[in-house]
């Protein structure tokens, strides 16, 4: 795809990469801080150029029913086109400042996945759609060693990538931040309603996702806010989309809020149930998040912090107990 168009009757450049679609006067940066217009073009100044880089198992994405116990090499870069205030990667999210002391091309980064063994790429740690061209570019290349490619995101990448993306990207964890339509505005950002419409697409576009909720005292924990949202997973995506709610913990600006209590999640968790939700996992409260069928009730993965210790899903995706299709990518 091309990552930007000319505006009509201006010398402005609009960049596609992410759906704040800015309008970018020659030298001008868009709100991610790394894409910039050169005059010609708009490049993508962290191409090539990783903050981070680790090799982790695939549930820490968190993904559960996609390559369980395998490993990705995770990545990313600087830059991000929210400001989110309880970012936990805000040294590197919030940052603008390139260090290009090290290159590595989308080759090089495909073998050191191929060989590390692992089973994807993940991008993630900042947001990877303000680094798209870089991020589609290894994906390409891990295709050729047979690994699959995985988003971690916030969900805001314009249209014009999530179609882009349809085989490229294999999987995506998405964050649902907030059901708050203001709150995503004037907070975070970035548009409740574009977010919603991008989980769908995502879907549409045969991508497996699994959605993250960060639960925030005080700012999305109340019933119907969590009600919400998980009738929109279940009544808009589906009710086999992976729902993961996640412990807030004090961090950026956000430090004189209190830890989420485990009462909250377990609220959460039973509000998903009401609503038809199939696969609901509690994080960050070091307790076993385990995948059990829907229909036999036997667990089937068995998981504590980011290790799965049992997997006694079929090789054909089924429950072994009562032949029922548990919904993922198994291999």
């Amino acid at each position: 795809m091309k990552y930007f168009n000319a505006k009509e009757n201006s010398t402005k450049l609009v960049c596609l990469l992410c759906s704040h679609y800015c309008s970018l006067n020659k030298g001008q940066s868009g709100v991610c801080g790394v894409n910039r217009n050169t005059g010609d073009e708009i490049v993508c100044e962290v191409y090539g150029y990783v903050s981070a880089i680790n090799i982790d198992p695939i549930e820490k994405k968190p993904l559960y029913h996609f390559l369980p116990q395998t490993k990705s090499l995770s990545f990313g870069t600087v830059g991000c086109n929210f400001k989110c205030p309880f970012c936990q990667n805000w040294g590197i999210s919030q940052s603008k400042e390139i260090k290009k002391d090290r290159y590595i091309s989308p080759q090089e980064m495909a073998l050191l996945a191929y060989q590390n063994g692992c089973a994807s790429i993940s991008y993630t740690y900042n947001e990877p759609t303000i680094f798209y061209p870089y991020a589609k570019d290894c994906a390409i290349e891990a295709k050729k060693y047979g690994i699959k490619n995985v988003f971690v995101t916030n969900g805001f990448e314009s249209s014009e990538v999530i179609d882009d993306m349809v085989g490229i990207i294999d999987a995506a964890n998405v964050d649902l931040k907030s059901f708050d339509k203001e709150y995503y505005k004037k907070v975070l950002f970035g548009d409740l309603d574009i977010i919603k419409e991008n989980l769908k697409r995502f879907v549409k576009n045969g991508i497996w996702v699994e959605v993250t909720t960060l639960i925030i005292p005080t700012k999305n924990d109340s019933t119907s806010e969590l009600t919400e949202i998980a009738s929109f997973i279940a009544n808009e995506l589906g009710v086999n989309v992976p729902w993961h709610i996640s412990a807030f913990h004090p961090d950026y600006k956000e430090l004189s809020i209190n830890a989420t209590p485990k009462d909250t999640l377990l609220k959460a968790y039973k509000i998903g149930k009401s609503v038809g939700l199939k696969y609901i996992y509690m994080g960050n409260i070091g307790d076993e998040a385990n995948t059990s069928c829907p229909n036999c009730g036997k667990i089937l993965l068995q998981r504590r912090g980011f290790a799965t210790t049992i997997n006694n899903i079929s090789d054909n995706g089924r429950c072994p107990h009562c032949d029922n299709v548990i919904d993922g990518v198994w291999k």
